[in-house]
């Protein structure tokens, strides 16, 4: 049997995939007229995407959304032409690309930092498919190749296409890296690799001649109208994980539950543990979750938290559920009652999303110590984007990384009294597959004891 015959459980994912290119570009021609948003377009393009660059505002609310369709469309087919069986984290790659062109990836400044993973897969006499979700979550990087190419009187197009195709070319071996380093307890590993990269790069831009900084665009006002929808999107998706899955209700639901008790700790495929039916069913939970946690801090649904919200979402089928994910949000809640900022303040507000990035530590030791990693997250995120200028727009996950890092090994040794060890499975490994696997038993420690 081929490899292509071998993997064909979740090929059902590519038609629903494209009924969310199709909700999206629904709702963007429904908020702006065809001019507004070709014009929005236009302005996506050109503009220098460095955090924080909402869309919404800069470009309207259509155009922010045909945007997100596009790039969606384009993560989709590269998924299915790639040839790399459909799984969980292909959920995560959707949810996260869809995201994150709401505020800083648009459908240009993606294409090089694909090229030069592409050449990277070649380099190495390997399928593209290997690298093809390293290579898409490596556009966290894009606010680079707009800035090169777009900043008048420094750099040119040309000299942007070749750092987004070094970008690519480097990414993938270094994420495999800081996969290990992190020991699976930091879900967003891309952010952290891609935070180094930009920390190299932003001196070395500045010491020639390059002033960039971080930017505030920030849409207000969108409450009802982004509300309605995902409030729309996540019901419909608990309705479908229970109702409409191939599973009894019964079934559905318990299925649900045993995926509360695992700890997300990474690699952890949701669906090929538990199954479409419990997956979607946590996803729209999560989704309200995640609504719930912006609007009652006092804060605005727009590009920015839009995207988290589906960062949280895609990432609902690969480590996160309602039980690891709230002990960290609680620790950016607590954070904001005795330090000097509000939940209000937009780069709190964008914390208290991406901070579940910090998940598995709270499944895998306990929530009191995933609020400990959520209070410390909160302080470390909004000082960590100064020195890479908004070039990262995984910041989030460039601080869970540094957090997750320093945490785990502290935390086995002192508390669990053993021995922190790196993981040895490989990055890749999880995209490569779609076979259905036992899920771990809960809280299993692999480490050695400390005689």
């Amino acid at each position: 049997m081929t490899h292509q015959a071998e993997h064909k459980r979740y090929d059902s994912m590519f038609f629903h995939f494209w009924i969310f290119v199709a909700l999206l570009a629904i709702v963007g021609f429904l908020l702006s007229s065809p001019s507004e948003i070709i014009r929005g377009l236009h302005t996506i393009i050109v503009t220098e995407d460095a955090l924080i660059t909402d869309y919404i505002l800069i470009a309207g609310p259509g155009a922010a959304l045909i945007n997100s369709a596009i790039v969606t469309a384009i993560t989709i087919l590269i998924l299915k032409l790639s040839q790399e069986p459909f799984n969980g984290y292909s959920f995560v790659v959707v949810g996260l690309m869809s995201g994150f062109s709401l505020f800083g990836k648009n459908f240009v400044n993606i294409w090089p930092i694909l090229l030069g993973t592409y050449l990277y897969a070649k380099s190495r006499h390997e399928p593209f498919g290997k690298y093809a979700c390293s290579g898409l979550l490596a556009t966290a990087l894009s606010p680079v190749i707009s800035y090169i190419a777009l900043d008048n009187g420094w750099g040119t197009p040309l000299a942007g296409l070749l750092v987004g195709i070094l970008i690519g070319y480097i990414i993938p071996p270094l994420s495999a890296y800081t996969y290990k380093v992190q020991n699976g307890m930091n879900l967003y590993n891309m952010g952290f690799a891609c935070g180094l990269v930009a920390m190299i790069l932003v001196p070395l831009m500045s010491s020639m001649g390059a002033t960039p900084t971080t930017q505030y665009h920030w849409a207000s006002g969108y409450d009802v109208i982004f509300g309605s929808c995902l409030g729309i999107l996540c019901l419909t998706l608990i309705l479908a994980g229970l109702f409409f899955s191939g599973l009894p209700v019964w079934a559905s639901w318990a299925g649900y539950r045993r995926l509360l008790q695992n700890s997300g700790r990474a690699p952890s495929d949701f669906l090929r543990m538990f199954g479409i039916g419990p997956v979607l069913i946590n996803i729209g939970i999560n989704g309200f979750i995640g609504m719930i946690f912006v609007l009652s801090g006092g804060g605005e649904l727009n590009g920015p938290t839009v995207g988290g919200i589906l960062t949280i979402m895609g990432f609902s089928a690969f480590g996160k559920h309602a039980f690891n994910i709230i002990p960290v949000m609680a620790g950016v809640f607590i954070g904001s009652l005795v330090m000097h900022w509000s939940l209000s303040d937009p780069s709190v507000q964008l914390a208290c999303l991406f901070c579940t990035t910090l998940a598995p530590i709270s499944g895998y030791f306990g929530w009191a110590y995933g609020v400990l990693a959520g209070f410390i997250h909160s302080s470390v995120v909004l000082y960590t984007g100064t020195p890479v200028a908004g070039m990262n727009l995984y910041n989030n996950g460039f601080s869970g990384g540094l957090v997750a890092t320093v945490l785990y090994p502290i935390i086995i040794a002192i508390f669990q009294h053993r021995k922190p060890t790196l993981v040895d499975r490989d990055y890749f490994d999880p995209v490569e597959h779609d076979e259905p696997v036992m899920p771990p038993k809960p809280h299993e420690i692999v480490e050695e004891r400390d005689d």
